[in-house]
């Protein structure tokens, strides 16, 4: 296998203020599987959303088949042959499987309309080539997980991709499921396609790939042979050399129960999940994407809708239907999309702060600008917010000043249990550790966090305790002591310790 079928040569990508990838190098052969391997945020998505047309990169070379290519746009991807199967699948629910198969390229019979007999037809047999006993006419709200990424791929067949990407395809599926998915892989590949295969199963990928490549922080670690590593030589390439970390001095963790939550449930995505959350503690939890993370946040906030479970306060059973309720009972969640739902970005620094809690404002039903300006401005010399004036709007911050006046907001509404969701993702290491001082102080003066991070530096630095979550479920609670490491959390997070 000298001649690549894909090249992907020196690529960069930049964002505004990060470098996502950092001259990457990939390659794939024709019937090769090429597993692609890395942590949360390693630069594993965003190079496949190059490839599939989805981002333009900053500088490199794309080739096919040993030749320049240009892809612009999902077009350009498309003509060149290149499929990506999503996590969560690109299809219309609404609409049964041929129609989605062949939206947009509906062949065209007499008089001008559409040929739906032909459609059916083609699909039947696309069908039957994946292994996807339905009828084409069934919509696809019908059909089971599995068989939907059938139709996926049956998409990418018709398509006569010659390059699939298949993003976690195994993470929601059965044993059972996985076996007949590994045989029409494997069957493609025998027709020479060649497959990219993502995936944090590190147990599944010996089975199915043939090399691995490993990303880390944006760059190329090495490509290896499957059949010539061990899962810890991968897990060591994932997470790299050891890091010196400066853990916390001192833990204010007490005996006293501040949040307590029993048999956690949340339809398929969350599966009876408990912990206690003390006192004075910093609990960390960590997972990889898809892990239930933030769905466990926001069940516990009652943004969404727990199927089963008790949250108990100070041991007394609450119900928390809504967000509104979760603050007034003390427990409030610092979003890791702080844009899109941590603040109000064309408001202004003093009504973002103020608005979680406007009763301590108010004066005869009305807002009180002067005590409104007392509150804001004593949040902001307290957290050092660096902004020009309390009138300035959040748009116009940084990315940490940003952060801090998330913080600000819910320090104004007495929280007692903090909720931080990747609470230093997007802001540079000065604003960073000025974050970590804020947690601490908070810890100190007596309240509680749970702080949801991928990185597992932080997750080291910061906390007490461990929570790993792993494909909706919390499969273990870790003391954090100086002999707890990166790579034992890694390993439980990817079901290697189970």
């Amino acid at each position: 296998m000298n001649q690549y079928l894909l090249e992907m040569k020196d690529i960069c990508k930049e964002f505004p203020g990060v470098r996502a990838l950092n001259h990457v190098d990939f390659g794939l052969h024709q019937g090769e599987v090429h597993v692609l391997l890395g942590e949360n945020g390693a630069g594993k998505s965003t190079l496949m959303k190059i490839l599939s047309g989805a981002y333009p990169k900053t500088s490199g070379e794309i080739r096919i088949d040993g030749n320049p290519v240009m892809i612009n746009g999902p077009r350009d991807a498309f003509r060149h042959g290149i499929s990506m199967i999503y996590q969560e699948f690109n299809l219309n629910p609404h609409a049964p499987i041929y129609e989605n198969i062949f939206l947009g390229r509906e062949p065209i019979g007499k008089g001008g309309f559409i040929a739906r007999d032909s459609m059916i037809a083609a699909t039947a047999e696309l069908c039957e080539r994946v292994g996807l006993s339905r009828s084409p006419t069934t919509l696809v709200k019908e059909l089971s997980v599995a068989e939907k990424q059938l139709v996926e791929i049956a998409k990418a067949v018709a398509f006569d991709s010659k390059i699939m990407i298949l993003d976690e395809p195994t993470a929601t599926l059965t044993e059972a499921e996985i076996a007949k998915l590994f045989g029409i892989i494997r069957s493609l590949k025998a027709k020479g396609v060649g497959i990219i295969y993502i995936s944090h199963r590190l147990s599944e990928l010996r089975e199915i790939g043939d090399r691995c490549t490993v990303l880390r922080d944006g760059e190329s670690v090495g490509t290896v042979g499957l059949d010539q590593v061990t899962e810890d030589d991968l897990i060591r390439m994932m997470v790299g050399r050891k890091v010196e970390l400066s853990r916390r001095d001192k833990s204010y963790a007490t005996d006293n129960v501040a949040l307590s939550v029993r048999d956690l449930s949340y339809g398929e995505l969350l599966k009876e999940i408990s912990f206690d959350l003390y006192k004075g503690e910093i609990l960390g939890v960590s997972g990889l994407v898809g892990s239930g993370r933030t769905e466990l946040a926001k069940c516990i906030i009652g943004d969404y809708s727990r199927s089963a479970g008790e949250i108990y306060i100070g041991g007394q059973l609450v119900k928390i239907n809504s967000p509104a309720e979760a603050i007034r009972h003390g427990i409030v969640y610092l979003s890791e999309d702080r844009k899109g739902e941590g603040l109000i970005l064309i408001q202004d620094v003093k009504k973002n702060i103020c608005l979680p809690a406007l009763e301590k404002v108010l004066t005869g039903g009305l807002i009180n600008e002067k005590e409104e300006n007392r509150c804001a401005s004593e949040l902001v010399d307290q957290l050092d917010i660096r902004t020009p004036s309390i009138s300035t709007p959040v748009k116009n911050l940084s990315g940490g000043n940003q952060q801090k006046t998330v913080v600000a907001k819910w320090l104004f509404s007495d929280a007692s249990v903090y909720i931080f969701d990747e609470p230093t993702r997007g802001i540079d290491v000065g604003a960073r550790e000025e974050v970590y001082s804020i947690m601490e102080e908070l810890v100190e003066n007596g309240s509680s966090i749970l702080m949801i991070s991928s990185d597992l530096v932080e997750i080291l630095k910061m906390s007490d305790r461990v929570l790993v979550m792993c494909e909706g479920r919390a499969v273990t609670m870790l003391e954090n002591n100086t002999s707890l490491t990166q790579e034992e959390i890694l390993g439980y997070e990817i079901g290697e310790y189970r």
